[in-house]
């Protein structure tokens, strides 16, 4: 299984960032997938994830702002981060279970700063 992240980047306050995962070797629309994020110093932190049927879920900092969707058809996961603040500023990685194991993708940083 292979997981990699795109779309990160440097971005003003109150800003907006699309963040991409791309999935092989597995069959996609088998698997729930996760958004975190790690900031400098802090654990590592869920922020949404998609089940196969694409019900969603989000941590209470995200509602409202972020948008977790998935693309069967292209095997990629989607983070839409809008109204962007400072504290979002962090390394995001995706995440898949698959087979008992845990997969992660090398991350994307996300900084947002003026």
């Amino acid at each position: 299984v292979q997981l990699v992240e795109s779309g990160g980047g440097l971005v003003q306050p109150g800003g907006s960032l699309r963040l991409s995962c791309a999935a092989s070797g597995l069959i996609f629309r088998l698997y729930a997938m996760g958004w975190y994020r790690q900031a400098p110093g802090k654990q590592r932190e869920l922020v949404a994830t998609i089940s196969t049927g694409s019900s969603t879920y989000y941590s209470d900092s995200e509602k409202g702002r972020f948008t977790i969707s998935r693309d069967n058809g292209k095997n990629t996961v989607y983070l839409q981060m809008n109204s962007l603040k400072p504290e979002d500023t962090a390394v995001y990685y995706c995440n898949t279970q698959a087979g008992g194991y845990d997969y992660w993708g090398q991350g994307t940083q996300v900084t947002v700063s003026s």
